[in-house]
């Protein structure tokens, strides 16, 4: 379930720029954004906004 709700925040941080990582956690289920911190490293190897910020790259 962990692993499910952490690629859904990926995807969202993917395609919804305007989302803070505060609302992609509500939005995944996760309660907090240190929350979604903590498994999206545990499972991606990398922070949500690395993660952000490293995709904007290659998509801009």
């Amino acid at each position: 379930m962990l692993r499910q709700r952490v690629l859904a925040a990926q995807r969202l941080i993917e395609e919804r720029a305007d989302l803070s990582m505060e609302d992609v956690a509500g939005l995944v289920g996760f309660g907090s954004a240190a929350l979604l911190r903590q498994h999206f490293v545990r499972e991606l190897g990398t922070a949500p906004s690395s993660y952000r910020q490293a995709f904007t790259r290659r998509a801009g």
